[in-house]
């Protein structure tokens, strides 16, 4: 084996890390791992030293950087052969990684560097391609890599990733000098090479392969016939199904603790969900690690066809939800000893209903998002394999040892703790500008998933990409005086997240005229958008909060004027005053189903408002005789610590007052003016 020097070498595993990463055929999102053997000078002698260049623990191949890889002195870790107490304690050479790390070390090893380091090649790659699974979790996978790959690809039974299946695969190089890779029982494969352009070729060699002879000698119709009645529906009334189940499903996955959902129509999951063989390969649920950690073992599938009604699917939901979190306390019973972690919760991560699609669920929106992902993968791992034999995942003991992992335990312990608005989905009217944006901004960096919904679509898709995109936030059009384009908006929000748990209703116009002036349309329009449009957007929430059983919030952005009388404001002033009364009225009616409805009264806020910047500070100016530029000092120059009110100060108070801080507090109107006392709540 001949090494390069660092830059070389990194560069390249970086190039080649991405490409492979870059196309889901290869490996899934954070799964598989890529390293390189190269010289570096040590930092203490300066003397040139191997080292081993391998991902870290939870980087993805398609996104690597070189801060994800870790870096070992490649005889440190190879000398840990010579130390190794055997499989049984296997675990213990994972922190023994820490003490071959180089200089700083990079980023963490994972469980898989003894694979990388032990094999006598200078590249290797462990990737998760479907096809090379497929034949991987066959029945008959040995004679399948024998008959498909011939003598360059060599078996390896199942084996739980550690320092014993890095010995494996070392002593099967060795042996097998024409051998260019291995197929993982049950789990993947790995491929090396002298250079990173043969490391990458085999890789790319043996997906092809597998790919092709499941292609060539497949059957037709690997999942079964099609079942009568469970065909995909159209896809209005597809999305429509979804999201009048989603609450519901959502409420029910979050049992044991709260998730965000991801919903996909994928044409892969509905093909598999007509198929008469679905029932029996969903229970017999997923095989890769990196699969069943993040769908669990088996998902919840619904039994019945697409046209059943949402009452009778609901109720349907509900029975196997309980008894599926009563067969995996069952499945933690039968496995645990008392060394394993306690059971993290028995609710399903992916649920399947025909016709519709299906529902993944995670403790953030990438997490739900990617659990999808990888059950699609799983979906397409169970087709190559039935296409050319009989699925056989792993047993069911050895899935428990991965998920219940003491490693994995202590992966997880590692994690940052939650943000205060962490697996809470918001919906924020009139959220482009002003203080919806400054409130929706607040919320995605409390750790909430946002909906910026506005009646201009272009400037709340700005917003939500501002904030990080469709992982945290989406932009929707909503225009609050039209019902239907409300339901529209709450249903991208259901489909976006899996529910709803938080609105704030902040969508407004201010009209400033006298009695005299002001018109039947001007008073129309004032409470339509205001008065009627906080009713229709807390109406449609509070349906979809309840179908979820979690309570949730309601945050009316009312006024200082709600309850004081100031000149020249008889239509604007009215509708606040409507506003919070309404705050009132919901939080009295919903507070048993948990909703807390509270408000907010600004005031002053002229720096990034909207309605500020619309004409209504030019009136208010007039009104009060001063410079529009000056409104802003002036109004903070009327108020008891003259301090002038920002659409942020808006947004803190949004914040408190939806965090569990204020668990108990409902009802409630918050000033928000710097000090008004003719505007103190009496």
């Amino acid at each position: 084996m001949t090494t390069q020097n660092k830059t070389n070498t990194v560069e390249e595993l970086i190039s080649r890390s991405n490409r492979l990463g870059a196309d889901k055929r290869n490996t899934n999102f954070a799964g598989g791992n890529t390293s390189a053997k190269g010289t570096d000078k040590d930092p203490v002698t300066g003397q040139d030293v191997e080292l081993l260049w391998v991902k870290g623990s939870g980087g993805d191949l398609g996104t690597l950087k070189a801060g994800n890889l870790a870096v070992l002195r490649l005889d440190r870790l190879q000398a840990l052969k010579s130390v190794y107490p055997g499989v049984e304690r296997e675990d213990e050479m994972v922190a023994a990684f820490d003490y071959c790390l180089h200089g700083k070390g990079g980023a963490a090893p994972s469980i898989d560097t003894a694979m990388h380091g032990l094999v006598d090649a200078a590249h290797v790659d462990h990737l998760h391609p479907d096809s090379g699974i497929a034949i991987a979790t066959a029945v008959d996978g040995e004679a399948l890599t024998s008959k498909v790959f011939g003598d360059k690809v060599v078996w390896v039974p199942w084996r739980r990733p550690g320092f014993q299946l890095g010995l494996d695969i070392a002593a099967i190089k060795e042996a097998n000098p024409q051998a260019i890779g291995t197929i993982l029982g049950g789990h993947g494969i790995t491929a090396w090479g002298a250079t990173s352009e043969e490391a990458e070729a085999n890789s790319l060699w043996i997906i092809d392969a597998a790919e092709n002879y499941i292609k060539d000698n497949g059957k037709a119709e690997p999942f079964g016939a099609k079942l009568p009645g469970y065909s995909a529906l159209p896809e209005a009334e597809r999305k429509a199904k979804a999201a009048a189940l989603a609450p519901v499903i959502r409420g029910l996955a979050s049992t044991d603790r709260p998730q965000l959902g991801h919903f996909s129509d994928d044409g892969v999951v509905l093909e598999f969900l007509e198929s008469a063989e679905h029932p029996r390969l969903g229970a017999l649920g997923t095989s890769c690690p990196d699969h069943f950690l993040r769908t669990k073992v088996k998902p919840l599938v619904l039994d019945l066809p697409a046209d059943a009604s949402i009452e009778d699917s609901v109720a349907r939901l509900k029975e196997l939800h309980a008894a599926y979190r009563e067969d995996y306390q069952a499945y933690y019973d039968r496995h645990a000893d008392a060394d394993s972690p306690a059971l993290r919760g028995a609710d399903p991560a992916i649920v399947l209903v025909p016709g519709v699609g299906m529902f993944s669920f995670g403790k953030d929106k990438q997490t739900a998002r990617v659990a999808g992902e990888f059950y699609i993968n799983a979906i397409n791992v169970m087709r190559g394999a039935e296409a050319i034999s009989t699925y056989a995942p792993i047993e069911e003991s050895e899935k428990f040892r991965i998920e219940y992992w003491a490693l994995e335990e202590a992966k997880l312990a590692r994690m940052p703790k939650p943000k205060s608005h962490a697996t809470r989905i918001a919906l924020v009217t009139g959220a482009a500008s002003g203080i919806g944006k400054a409130i929706a901004t607040r919320l995605a960096s409390d750790g909430a998933c946002v909906v910026i919904a506005d009646l201009n679509l272009e400037n709340a898709q700005k917003v939500a990409e501002e904030l990080g995109g469709s992982d945290v936030a989406i932009g929707v059009q909503a225009d609050v005086t039209d019902e239907a384009q409300i339901a529209a908006a709450i249903q991208e929000a259901v489909l976006a997240f899996g529910g709803l748990d938080l609105v704030v209703n902040n969508a407004g116009l201010s009209i400033s005229k006298p009695l005299l002036e002001t018109t039947e349309k001007d008073w129309d329009l004032q409470h339509n958008v205001m008065a009627k449009g906080s009713f229709l957007v807390s109406k449609a929430a509070a349906k979809v909060m309840i179908d979820q059983g979690l309570g949730g919030d309601i945050i009316y952005i009312s006024s200082k004027n709600s309850v004081f009388a100031g000149p020249n404001n008889i239509a604007y002033s009215a509708t606040k005053a409507d506003q919070a009364h309404q705050v009132r009225l919901l939080a009295a009616e919903l507070g048993e189903h948990g909703v807390r409805v509270n408000g907010i009264n600004p005031d002053g806020v002229v720096r990034g408002s909207g309605i500020f910047a619309g004409g209504w500070g030019a009136k208010r100016a007039a009104v009060y005789g001063v410079d529009e530029q000056e409104l802003g000092k002036y109004y903070a120059q009327r108020t008891l610590l003259k301090r002038e009110v920002l659409p942020e100060h808006v947004a803190n108070a949004a914040s408190v007052l939806t965090s569990n801080e204020l668990s108990h507090t409902t009802g409630l109107h918050i000033p928000v003016d710097a000090g008004v006392a003719a505007a103190f709540l009496r």
